[in-house]
């Protein structure tokens, strides 16, 4: 099988953990990175073995030998990245968050629509093999009708004014950071909820440090979610059925194994075999996506990305949190 051909777009951590994954893949190179600094692209091509290192953007999207792009930058920078490497004619796979808000999303998929382009939100923890299996599970009612699920994804970190965790220009808090887990999870149960009540604590810098929210949903389903990143949580997931619940260990959100208890039976512990460093998964679907000629891939399309930002436009809406630009 013909091998595909990836570049990474940055090399800051993401970018790093995303290189390591590829290398779990054999039908996978990753033969280019792209960076603003010559020194950073060269550094990075050492460590990972890559052959053509570029000192921008520009040179790394109209690389010849490039397939699809991992897009690794800070939120701010994705649609104007992504764009890029679309206009370029080169399929994306955007890191998480898509965009910093929904208009943003909507110019970007309508760019790769227009093309004919792949492009996928970076959703890695959807494609990991436990979560494949949540689905079966869910699909064949083994717990019933689902009517809830609880999630939580929150860190402690020290305030650092100068950290982009607490800076608004890029796209700061706990929300985009780590709160899309969540919320995704809830998205890929239940789909767009119809009420949001949600609350945030904003800290010195502007941004959300912690934040929880409730969603309901049209069938009377409801997620209870929360992030923070001033606060550590119990990275656990639940999923409450009509015949009993799912219990996802931590962390919940990176190769992890669950705990199933159906009523009225003793539960069971089921564990998965992972490979790699669980970023191979989604890379691994880009790649079945471009083979098959798909320019989006059905287990995270790019509908249900846009509905994920319009929920988050509309949660920190309740917040009064504006970033800047917007």
């Amino acid at each position: 099988m013909q091998k595909i051909r990836w570049g990474i777009l940055s090399t800051g951590n993401i970018a790093e953990q995303f290189a390591k994954g590829l290398a779990a893949l054999d039908d996978a190179a990753l033969v280019a990175v792209g960076s603003r600094s010559p020194s950073s692209a060269d550094q990075f091509g050492d460590r990972y073995n890559v052959p053509h290192r570029h000192s921008s953007y520009e040179a790394l999207v109209v690389d010849p030998e490039v397939d699809v792009i991992y897009v690794a930058t800070p939120h701010t920078l994705h649609a104007e990245n992504t764009l890029l490497c679309l206009r370029a004619g080169k399929h994306v796979l955007c890191e998480k968050p898509f965009a910093i808000n929904a208009a943003q999303a909507e110019a970007m998929v309508g760019e790769a629509r227009a093309r004919g382009l792949f492009l996928m939100d970076a959703m890695w923890t959807r494609f990991l093999p436990h979560m494949v299996r949540l689905r079966e599970l869910l699909a064949a009612r083994v717990i019933g009708e689902i009517r809830m699920v609880q999630a939580s994804f929150g860190f402690r970190t020290d305030f650092n004014p100068k950290s982009r965790l607490f800076d608004p220009a890029l796209g700061g808090g706990g929300l985009l950071d780590v709160g899309i887990y969540p919320v995704a999870l809830a998205s890929m149960l239940f789909g767009t909820p119809e009420s949001i009540v949600s609350q945030a604590s904003l800290g010195a810098a502007g941004v959300d440090e912690q934040m929880a929210v409730v969603f309901k949903y049209s069938n009377g389903q409801l997620a209870l979610l929360s992030c923070a990143i001033r606060t550590d949580t119990i990275h656990e997931a639940f999923i409450y059925g009509t015949g009993g619940h799912i219990r996802i260990n931590p962390p919940w959100w990176g190769p992890s194994s669950m705990t199933l208890a159906v009523n009225g039976q003793a539960a069971q512990q089921l564990s998965f075999e992972h490979t790699g460093n669980g970023y191979n998964y989604e890379a691994a679907e880009v790649m079945r996506c471009i083979r098959a000629g798909e320019t989006e891939s059905p287990i995270m399309p790019l509908d249900e990305t846009l509905a994920l930002m319009r929920t988050l436009d509309a949660t920190r809406a309740q917040w009064g949190l504006v970033y800047p630009g917007e």
